[in-house]
């Protein structure tokens, strides 16, 4: 899938549409338990991770009415080749030159998009290295108590992967993190404060046990992929609580009495680690969320407890009833821009031809008609549209050559890869009026200009642009010819003109020709032979006889 305006701003839609219906869904079922309400959230943001992999892999799904769809827009960024001329044989001077204009909008929506992205990968990256860094730096802890609170914890949560227990100077509140090898760091003051060590634990283990560290880098991706959505953002703030909220009830269902724990709560929010780059949970809440945490360990009314299987098969089904028909859906699809294309370089209509006599006067004189191009049938293919593209045929470009009568996506790629522009086109039909496209465009690859076809009619009046071109190829010039003529050459067609600068032998003894009125005409050639040809196409070569050689040696008998 290219990446353009018009498909960045689709998919900016639809995940507006995917992050509002899961915050929607979160508010209906608000009084579920935070364990799977945090379900439902990550299952929205695993929509929102899935939702570019399977708009390339699942079919095009277009159920609005053509009327309804939006033209796709030009694909990014392909980079204009202005194709140059062929050389002639004799210094003919390339005739195309290179343009630059100011990228538009459309060619600028990948760097737009693409830096905040960048600059949000750069953080996580960092922050997750930070942790591997901390890790290697920190001690082990070998505090009884502490070793016998995470025993504790692993055996009552069935948790059977062996955590690593550290102790980090660097830190203010305890943090865990981790998936295959999990890892729990505490802070110096946490460890100090061993009452609290089960409720401490306890806490860190349940987001090891439920994955909590993958969750908050998925939501980290999802921040950096859909950066210009606000509700994304909403979204990921509102899973990031729920993992926290739902590492409380797994506290309280510890048997850790709610009031003491929420006052652990409120010690460690003085301690939170939000001035440190960190990809990690931790027990100390933030500023925004203490208040909603305190309320809800204090509310003994509260569901608490993990998610049933009905309702992770419904986060499912969820999952993918979202995700497959929006993602495969679109309102631009590659026919309909073909259609859009075509339209532009459909034919215009062509005028009633206009009658040979006016009422009561003279038939008028009547104008010769520049050639039209055979309209094309049906849409554009994509190869045509590739292949315009490439040499960078805009629709304004189809405009321009339709007006001087082509539609022919195969001469409208030629005339831009050889630099044939409406202007050139214009100028040179001046010249010749019945001049075809095709000739105009193998003119303007041997570096035919108007000026040097203005040049060369004043020296030939009766040229025509397939004699033009012969002779630019050749090299024959303007003032090529006449001084051939002030030499006393007689050249008085293109034909005379492109013989004598192929053999390139007039004026050098090699031979000559002297054509009569009649059109008989007399050919001198090297080594003193001699052609007659008569008008009516008879031929008499005279040879001029061989100098006689050397005599003899007179040959002397032997005896």
């Amino acid at each position: 899938m290219t990446i353009t305006a018009a498909s960045l701003l689709e998919l900016g839609l639809k995940s507006l549409l995917i992050a509002g219906l899961t915050l929607a869904i979160l508010r209906l079922v608000r009084t579920r338990s935070a364990a799977e309400r945090s379900l439902v959230a990550h299952a929205g943001l695993v929509a929102l991770l899935a939702l570019p992999v399977a708009a390339l892999l699942l079919p095009q799904w277009t159920p609005l009415p053509a009327a309804w769809s939006v033209r796709q827009a030009a694909a990014l960024p392909v980079t204009e080749v202005a194709a140059m001329p062929a050389e002639a044989l004799h210094d003919a001077a390339p005739v195309a030159a290179a343009t630059w204009n100011w990228p538009s909008l459309s060619d600028m929506a990948l760097g737009i998009y693409a830096l905040p992205l960048l600059l949000l990968f750069a953080l996580m990256a960092l922050a997750v290295v930070r942790l591997f860094a901390m890790r290697a730096r920190a001690d082990v802890l070998v505090e009884a108590s502490w070793l016998s609170a995470l025993a504790e914890a692993q055996r009552r949560m069935g948790f059977k992967h062996g955590t690593a227990l550290l102790v980090s100077e660097e830190l203010r509140s305890p943090i865990s993190w981790g998936v295959l090898r999990p890892t729990i760091v505490l802070s110096p003051k946490a460890v100090g404060a061993v009452g609290e060590a089960e409720a401490i634990i306890a806490h860190e283990l349940a987001h090891v046990a439920r994955l909590d560290w993958a969750k908050l880098l998925a939501a980290r991706l999802a921040c950096a992929l859909f950066w210009f959505n606000p509700l994304v953002w909403m979204l990921a703030r509102e899973s990031h609580q729920l993992r926290e909220e739902a590492a409380d009830d797994a506290v309280l269902m510890a048997d850790i009495d709610g009031p003491d724990y929420a006052t652990l709560l409120v010690g460690a929010a003085r301690h939170d680690n939000q001035g440190a780059l960190l990809a990690a949970h931790g027990v100390a809440p933030g500023k925004g969320s203490l208040k909603r945490r305190i309320t809800r360990v204090l509310d003994a009314s509260l569901k608490r407890g993990p998610a049933s299987a009905s309702w992770m098969l419904m986060s499912l089904v969820l999952l993918a009833g979202i995700t497959a028909p929006l993602a495969a859906f679109s309102a631009t699809t590659g026919q309909r821009a073909a259609a859009a294309v075509h339209a532009v370089a459909a034919p215009a209509p062509t005028a009633a031809p206009q009658s040979a006599a006016v009422a009561g006067g003279a038939p008028e004189a009547a104008t010769p008609a520049a050639p039209v191009a055979k309209p094309q049938a049906g849409p554009l293919t994509v190869d045509e549209l590739v292949g315009m593209r490439a040499v960078g045929v805009t629709p304004e470009d189809v405009r321009a050559m339709r007006r001087h009568g082509s539609v022919d996506s195969d001469d409208i790629i030629a005339a831009k890869a050889s630099g044939v522009d409406p202007d050139y086109i214009a100028a040179m039909r001046r010249l010749f009026p019945h001049a075809a496209l095709d000739d105009m465009i193998g003119a303007r690859a041997l570096g035919v200009s108007p000026d040097y076809a203005r040049a060369m009619q004043a020296q030939f009046p009766d040229v025509d642009l397939d004699d033009l071109t012969a002779m630019r190829a050749v090299g024959v010039t303007p003032d090529y010819v006449a001084r051939m003529r002030r030499a006393g050459q007689p050249l008085s067609d293109p034909d005379d003109a492109i013989e004598a600068r192929t053999v390139g032998s007039w004026g050098n003894g090699r031979h000559s020709v002297v054509r009569s009125r009649s059109g008989a005409t007399v050919r001198a050639e090297a080594g003193g032979s001699v052609e007659v040809r008569s008008a009516d196409g008879a031929v008499v070569r005279v040879a001029a006889p061989s100098p006689p050689g050397p005599p003899k040696s007179p040959v002397v008998p032997k005896d």
